[in-house]
């Protein structure tokens, strides 16, 4: 039933494809986590009133997050490819990706983590100064614990633009779903390989959002 259904989809490969998307993505979130949070705590840290206020450092911070997020994927993966031979020695394959995956959305994510900070009551913080917490007491315990919903919807949203991310990864020869769905179904006319990895590819999808809803939901005490 299902062979006639799809006659030109190789099993072998789809689950291939879907290893290989599943591998870039899993690893660019982890990366891209901790690396936007870093870069959210510094933007709001920095920032005028903040507990680290400095001008300057917030200033270039702030640039390098808006330029590397303005930059479209497809192009910021060639202007990385000198940096991704430095850094894994090749620029083929799914760890070549990583690398453009995780510049191209930890800016992204970092700016989502600055606004949930923003988002925290100033008397939270003020409470804490007061009773003499020190700023990394102030860090992990008010600003991260106050604001984990929002981080995880944050990092929801991020990996599901990762998985889209993953399917232009495929111009470097990364493989995965997204790869396999335009070389193998689009060029060769083979419509039901396409289908099958855009529904593969939606399925990771409603997972991602799924899991993402339900911890945030778990998380959120109001």
């Amino acid at each position: 039933m299902i062979e006639k259904l799809l006659p030109n989809v190789e099993w072998d490969r789809m689950w291939e494809a879907t290893g290989q998307t599943l591998y870039m993505t899993g690893y660019s979130v982890l990366f891209t986590f901790f690396l936007g949070i870093a870069l959210g705590l510094l933007l709001f840290l920095t920032s005028k009133g903040g507990l680290w206020e400095n001008r300057m450092v917030n200033s270039i911070t702030a640039a390098i997050v808006n330029v590397f997020r303005s930059i479209p994927f497809i192009i910021l993966i060639v202007l990385l490819i000198p940096f991704t031979k430095a850094l894994i020695g090749t620029i083929i394959g799914e760890d070549a990706a990583l690398p453009a995956l995780i510049v191209g959305a930890a800016p992204f994510y970092a700016r989502m983590v600055e606004l949930s900070l923003r988002e925290i009551d100033k008397g939270v913080i003020e409470a804490a100064k007061s009773m003499g917490a020190k700023t990394s007491t102030i860090i992990f315990k008010v600003l991260l614990a106050e604001s984990k919903p929002a981080l995880v919807s944050g990092i929801t949203v991020t990996s599901i633009a990762l998985v889209g991310y993953t399917a232009m990864a495929g111009v470097i020869g990364a493989g995965g779903l997204g790869n396999l769905a335009y070389l193998d179904g689009f060029q060769r006319s083979r419509e039901d390989v396409t289908v099958m990895a855009t529904i593969i590819i939606l399925l990771i999808v409603f997972v991602i959002q799924f899991f993402g809803d339900y911890i945030a939901s778990k998380l959120d005490k109001r």
